[in-house]
């Protein structure tokens, strides 16, 4: 199954192996577990930021695992916002590395092209220029002339066009480790091997004992950085880390005259069509395919029974029959391919989470233990996750936002057999077509649907958020209902149009049970809540917005917070935020000594949403609780029953329509629904999703959490003065620098743009122009059906966020002009209510 390791894998001479240390410590303030690229990046930086007592313990020789035989690709580009931060701050660092540490890196800049070869991929490439311009990264669209001058060897009957990033390039995985070791070294860090660490144990202040066969130490926290053994590290303290270890191979290739005869390296090829990236190496190429999900391997067997002992340097049998497809396609665009000797082909395990990203972060219900891993391109990411990690580390909250990489973005609907049908789906699809609002089917449905699933799953477009199911759009008989993803309005356009009309002239039902719930009760819930929250605690019987900030005011956190009686809490999140908000929540109640008690009861409760001028209409048939405007005010929660279910009803939607969310048992929804659309027929009734509510919200200048405001942006830049009371009592966390940022005065302000585009809307993320200039970026759109033009969010200068002020949003390559508009759109139907009383 395995073959003895390769010492000349990619051409690149080996350095001789450092000394690993004698010495030993019995106290670190940091123990990194893994001694890859990633967790040497790690130690380098908290050691180089002024940490004493790090200390790297790694189980035979740093490298070993996936680091070692990586092709080592090196690219600016990420279709993610923050990530390409990531990116941009590992290449950053790599460029200056040897300077600083005297060790070579093998760091090799020719820039990168991406292919296209379909008008699709060429949409996507200006979908993703698109949200290039506000950041610091270069990247270009350019024509094929240009293609085949940089490129002289490719075929270039089928290119259209390329995504270009100069900077770009490839990096010796082996170097590049031990020149981060070096630096940590020099800095004070500890690096320990071999030293397999046996057992992990939590005590009760938080620190942890740390055991291995040279002896065990204490540590203020860990960092489980250990690749492919990072599952084993995990179960040790009864965590189940969804990762899987895929094969994945590439090829190199014997001199090739052609190649020999350049001037200059040849830029690095991704031919997204064929799934490869191809790079020059030495005077030959190397070339690594991505298979689909059906024919690439997984390695189930470390799944199952773990990784093999003292596996380390060791890779797997080659398998050229099964990336043939791809060898064809790569010999088609590069045609000297065709008469080239393999000379090696490498295949080793990468570890793959779910949906490709790692997981960075602390984790949720265990204290100071945090996690790197899950790198399916470890070396790209080393760098910027190091810096990245060792801010958080150092100042108590993150550098940026990077919820996509949080681990606790997974929970315990998180199987096996859910990971490793995403794992294959994600690798099979590594380059396909990136779509906004793209959806991704394997593995689903998991455990974790909704009373309602089985009544709507027929009717609907579901989408997928933390592991539920939730109806992104209906369809009527005869519609289109497949998914059709695209660039421009598709076919769920003028169905969510319906949806939108139905909830501002009748009434809708949404399904909101993905929302994360918690209760929170005990002596000392209102001090706590008090000092998260930095509005004021609301009184017993009604709910709030509230938002959690960090230490620097960036606004960690929005929730509904529900005081339902004297001293109990339902707290409210978004789906994707569940175990997000909670470890916040959590870690502030031990930090302080609170005496609360804190329950995750998302799984138990269900939510409908019932909204439109008729919602009253129709709950009042079912309950016998006065559901009238002055008996149950906007903002207030009631325990009632409604078809003799009993509920938390709460006067509140995100539609800014009348209406009520519905607290209700699991196992009720079903009835409950049923219930409610048999009593609304004579009132219209209909089901809406979560397309149709982001219409809705957006016309009311609502803010949603992870686009407009979020680690990245202060609650009064994004226009949440209403809800932040800075003079209550409490000193809650992030207060003062809130207080500094008030007075030092705003550079940027969140406004509401509309844009007449044609077939196109913004979804968030594009830049925004002004005078040839790139000035900010939207950060949520949608289409106004009642206006019927586009509607954004966007962040501008303070000196361009002025009502009736011009710029141009890019979308898809194009300029459209946008107007700044006076907020909301559209009144929220209390703002009618008091505008009628007045007259």
């Amino acid at each position: 199954m395995f073959r003895p390791s390769a010492q000349r894998l990619c051409g690149l001479e080996e350095n001789p192996p450092l000394p690993t240390e004698t010495k030993w410590k019995d106290r670190a303030e940091t123990v990194i577990i893994g001694g890859g690229c990633v967790g040497v990046s790690l130690a380098y930086h908290l050691a180089k930021a002024g940490m004493k007592d790090v200390v790297l313990l790694e189980k035979s020789e740093l490298t070993a695992g996936s680091t070692w035989h990586a092709a080592g690709l090196t690219t600016y580009f990420h279709p993610g916002i923050n990530l390409k931060k990531i990116h941009y701050d590992s290449i950053k660092l790599y460029e200056t590395l040897e300077e600083e540490t005297g060790q070579a890196v093998g760091f090799h800049q020719p820039g990168s092209i991406r292919i296209a070869t379909t008008p699709v991929r060429v949409d996507e490439f200006k979908y993703q220029m698109t949200r290039t311009g506000w950041h610091a990264t270069e990247q270009y669209i350019i024509e094929p002339e240009k293609i085949q001058e940089m490129f002289p060897l490719l075929n270039m009957n089928k290119v259209l066009a390329g995504l270009y990033n100069p900077g770009d390039g490839h990096i010796d995985p082996y170097s590049l480790t031990m020149a981060l070791a070096a630096g940590a070294r020099k800095y004070g860090a500890l690096l320990k091997y071999p030293a397999s660490v046996t057992s992990l144990t939590s005590r009760s202040d938080g620190t942890w004992d740390v055991e291995t066969p040279q002896g065990s130490l204490r540590a203020n926290r860990i960092v489980n950085a250990a690749g492919f053994w990072a599952r084993e590290v995990g179960q040790m303290i009864g965590l189940e880390h969804p990762l899987i270890p895929v094969q994945h191979q590439y090829v190199v290739t014997s001199s090739i005259p052609e190649v020999k005869a350049l001037k200059r390296e040849l830029p690095v090829l991704r031919d997204l069509e064929g799934s490869y990236y191809l790079r020059q190496e030495r005077d030959g190429l190397l070339f690594g395919p991505y298979e689909s999900q059906e024919k690439m391997k997984v390695q189930d067997s470390w799944v199952t029974s773990g990784v093999p002992p003292g596996f380390g340097k060791e890779l797997f049998e080659s398998d050229l029959d099964r990336i043939m497809e791809h060898v064809e396609a790569a010999m088609e665009m590069v045609p000297v391919l065709k008469t080239a000797d393999i000379i090696n082909v490498v295949n080793g395990p990468i570890t793959y989470s779910p949906d490709i990203l790692p997981m960075v972060g602390p984790h949720q219900g265990v204290r100071n233990y945090w996690v790197a891993i899950g790198f399916g391109y470890g070396i790209i990411h080393a760098g910027g996750v190091g810096k990245y990690l060792s801010d958080w580390i150092l100042h108590g909250e993150p550098p940026f936002d990077l919820i996509e990489l949080d681990p606790n973005r997974y929970g315990k609907w998180t199987t096996t057999q859910y990971t490793e049908a995403k794992a294959r789906e994600s690798y099979g699809f590594n380059n396909i077509v990136g779509y906004p609002k793209e959806e991704r089917f394997a593995g689903r449905p998991t455990q974790r649907v909704s009373g309602l699933y089985k009544t709507l799953e027929s009717k609907c477009s579901m989408g997928f958020h933390a592991g539920w199911e939730q109806p992104h759009w209906f369809y009527k008989p005869g519609q289109d209902n497949q998914y059709r993803p695209s660039f421009r309005r598709t076919n769920w356009f003028e169905p969510v149009g319906c949806e939108y009309k139905q909830v501002m002239q009748r009434v809708g039902v949404i399904d909101l049970s993905p929302f994360g719930k918690f209760n929170i009760k005990g002596q000392d819930s209102i001090r706590l809540l008090d000092h998260l929250f930095a509005n004021v605690i609301p009184k017993v019987g009604f709910t709030n917005i509230s938002h959690m900030l960090t230490p620097k005011g960036r606004v960690y956190a929005e929730l509904t917070v529900s005081h339902q009686s004297p001293g109990e809490f339902l707290l409210i999140t978004g789906s994707g935020s569940e175990l997000h908000d909670l470890r916040w929540i959590e870690e502030a109640a031990v930090k302080g000594g609170y005496d609360v008690e804190i329950k995750n009861i998302t799984d138990e409760l269900g939510v409908l949403g019932v909204a439109g001028p008729r919602a009253r209409k129709v709950l009042q048939k079912l309950t016998p609780e006065d559901l009238s405007d002055d008996a149950f005010k906007f903002l207030q929660t009631k325990t009632l029953k409604v078809s003799n279910i009993p509920v938390t009803a709460i006067r509140i939607s995100y539609t800014g329509e009348l209406g009520w969310e519905l607290y209700h048992r699991q196992e009720d929804s079903a009835a409950l629904y049923d219930a409610i659309m048999n009593v609304g027929q004579e009132e219209g009734i209909d089901n809406f999703g979560t397309y149709a509510m982001n219409a809705l919200r957006l016309e009311k200048a609502f803010r949603a959490w992870g686009s407009e405001m979020n680690c990245d942006t202060n609650p009064l830049e994004a226009g949440l003065e209403y809800f932040v009371k800075l003079n209550k009592p409490a000193d809650f966390i992030g207060k003062q620098a809130l207080k500094q940022i008030k007075a030092k005065g705003l550079k940027r302000r969140l406004v509401c743009l509309t844009l007449a585009t044609d077939d196109v809307d913004p979804e968030g993320n594009e830049s925004i122009w002004y005078h040839g200039k790139v000035v900010g970026n939207t950060t949520s759109g949608s289409y106004s059906y009642s206006i019927q033009k586009s509607l954004a969010f966007a962040y501008v200068p303070i000196e361009l966020s002025e009502v009736g002020q011009e710029v141009e949003v890019e979308l898809l390559g194009k300029n459209y002009p946008a107007v700044i508009i006076q907020e909301p759109l559209v009144l929220t139907e209390p703002a009618r209510n008091r505008l009628q009383k007045k007259r």
